[in-house]
């Protein structure tokens, strides 16, 4: 068990929440998630473009119950941009819920930081980032909208008549593309997207792909973003479970030395599906279901796998570099995982500790030796001998007195006569 070396600070209290139930559809392929909190029984599943998210899932806001289409990772070739949802949530997962995000916005909102998102592109269009969200290329339109989604929960502003918001509703998001239109990435767009993110003042970085090619140019990529003190979060499995014989212990870049490697848990801890295979994850943070915002209108979303774990932890780190603006790179992944909750496995992700621990002080070191001998000034033994002699002299005294009045009452009761 990884033990941390930050001093954890008194927590917040936290609200309980009913537990989610899980079910798979049959037929439909469609996962339904239920709690008593926030989710309802959705309606029959929508035809969508492939994705690999559930195919509907439920968010209500205690009055009713609504479904939410997936928001899907790709579009084939002939299909149309991914439309607006007419669906709202009213709060978020049970699972997003557990990052207890009020406890660390009392410190820590991530304003004055800029995350990039490597992805589909961004919407500038979307209501709940409005303002924020800069462009590299042609990046600012999102058809497929799985990087609008990834943005919103690193940084969604609240928006009226729900609860749903990314984790650093501050932060600045910076669209990068590391997929092409239709949202197939390769290593070469990921590792461009990385280095152009650091090029154009992003502090951290979330990167959705895990590819199982490309080591050695997103590993040089990572490498760039880590000389520049940019911290690069990456989701450490692919969000489509891989099909049998075909699951990695690896993928890139979240390998790379240096980048923080995210695996997404559901609500109870367990690892998603299509993380199964992989080993030695950094951290673990919710990654389904989760909501989010789409490319158009306000509606919501719904999508499940590590890239959703690996935007909310960017999220995080959004939050520990604006409280702690000294950091490096490195040291924000540290107080990220030193911080998290251990587990049996990846530790989990908690944003209010990783802010708020206080790392302990430096050992005391022993004084410094003086560059020269101390010498203390010679004192003279002349008073110290006179005092002496002096009660030497009171002591004889005291004792011829001290006899003298033993003696004489004695001679004068025998008449000075001597004794017998």
């Amino acid at each position: 068990m990884r033990q941390s070396r930050y001093l954890r600070s008194p927590r917040l209290p936290q609200l309980p929440c009913s537990r989610f139930l899980f079910r798979l559809s049959a037929g439909l392929g469609a996962l339904s998630v239920t709690a008593v909190c926030a989710l309802s029984v959705p309606a029959p599943a929508r035809a969508a473009s492939p994705s690999p998210a559930p195919s509907s899932a439920s968010a209500g806001d205690g009055t009713g119950s609504t479904s939410l289409p997936p928001i899907p990772l790709s579009l084939g070739d002939d299909a149309p941009c991914t439309a607006a949802s007419n669906r709202t949530a009213g709060a978020a997962t049970r699972a997003q819920r557990s990052l207890s995000l009020p406890n660390a916005w009392q410190l820590s909102r991530g304003g004055g930081i800029t995350v990039a998102v490597v992805d589909t592109g961004v919407s500038d269009k979307a209501p709940a980032l409005s303002g924020r969200v800069t462009a590299v290329g042609d990046a600012a339109a999102d058809c497929v909208g799985h990087g609008t989604f990834v943005a919103g929960l690193v940084a969604a502003a609240q928006t009226s008549g729900t609860d749903v918001h990314g984790v650093a509703p501050g932060a600045r998001v910076l669209a990068v593309r590391g997929t092409d239109e239709r949202g197939t990435a390769s290593a070469e767009r990921v590792a461009d997207g990385i280095r152009a993110a650091v090029d154009n003042g992003a502090q951290v970085i979330t990167v959705s792909a895990a590819l199982t090619t490309g080591e050695a140019e997103l590993t040089a990529a990572v490498r760039y973003a880590t000389e520049h003190q940019v911290l690069v979060v990456a989701a450490a499995a692919p969000d489509i479970r891989p099909r049998s014989g075909e699951a990695a212990a690896q993928y890139w870049p979240a390998s790379a030395p240096g980048a923080l490697s995210v695996v997404g848990v559901t609500a109870d801890g367990s690892v998603l599906a299509g993380a199964a295979s992989v080993t030695g994850a950094d951290l673990a943070a919710p990654g389904g279901p989760v909501v989010g915002i789409g490319p158009r209108g306000s509606g919501h979303y719904i999508a499940a796998g590590s890239s959703a774990a690996a935007a909310l932890a960017a999220g995080a780190a959004a939050l520990v570099r604006a409280y702690h603006p000294d950091l490096t790179a490195a040291e924000t992944a540290e107080r990220l995982t030193g911080s998290a909750a251990p587990t049996g496995g990846a530790p989990r992700l908690d944003p209010y500790a990783a802010v708020s621990m206080v790392p302990p002080g430096p050992a005391p070191h022993a004084a410094a030796p003086s560059a020269a001998p101390l010498h203390l000034p010679e004192v003279s033994t002349a008073p110290q001998n006179r005092a002496l002699l002096a009660a030497g002299a009171m002591a004889l005294l005291m004792l011829v007195v001290a006899a003298a009045l033993a003696v004489i009452p004695r001679g004068r009761a025998r008449g000075w006569r001597p004794p017998n």
